[in-house]
């Protein structure tokens, strides 16, 4: 029992629309029919300007922190689940929120949560390539990318030298859903039409 609340309340927190409430509420504007129809941070930038995007961004990292936090709890502190899977069903509950009739965002931010809250150092490491390749390309979704790939190297190296691979494990599975939620953004850089930001 214990454990099937925790996975229901890990997606019901990932699924938690930041950028969909932050634009209702606010700017009285649904971002999904504006930009490229996302609900995720990169679109929140694009329409609603880089005040929203930062707080939607920082919502979406903590919903993956939450998620793997929830064991922390008293009420959950007898659950056999490992909290990685617990943040694995929060970034699920993120791509397909139903709050938000399942469209979500791509992963990203909340991936980065869920490594924030399981081990601080990887997600410093990301936050540093994220920046360092988003200066560089100007293109959110190839930086995305780019930082989900180090991620994966990053924790087989991690598996390797410990000897623990859930972590491996989860990394390549947000890896999976990162590429894929990103397919679009994939075949528009292959063409040389990926939108580039201006704010960095």
């Amino acid at each position: 029992m214990v454990n099937a609340l925790i996975i229901l309340c890990a997606y019901l927190i990932g699924s938690i629309p930041s950028g969909l409430w932050i634009g209702k509420i606010f700017y009285k504007t649904d971002i999904r029919e504006h930009g490229s129809g996302n609900l995720g941070a990169t679109n929140t930038f694009r329409i609603l300007g880089k005040k929203a995007g930062i707080i939607v961004t920082v919502m979406d990292v903590l919903k993956g922190t939450a998620g793997v936090l929830l064991p922390l709890l008293p009420f959950f502190q007898e659950t056999t689940i490992h909290p990685l899977i617990l943040g694995a069903v929060a970034v699920v509950g993120h791509m397909f929120p139903i709050f938000a009739g399942f469209r979500g965002g791509k992963a990203v931010a909340t991936s980065a949560g869920v490594l924030l809250g399981y081990t601080w150092l990887l997600f410093v490491l990301l936050v540093i390539v994220f920046l360092i390749s988003l200066k560089l390309t100007k293109m959110v979704s190839l930086t995305s990318m780019i930082a989900a790939t180090v991620a994966l190297i990053y924790s087989i190296i991690y598996g390797i030298v410990i000897g623990e691979w859930a972590l491996c494990i989860l990394v390549a599975v947000l890896f999976f859903f990162i590429v894929y939620r990103h397919r679009a953004n994939i075949q528009r850089i292959k063409n040389g039409t990926e939108p580039k930001v201006t704010w960095i």
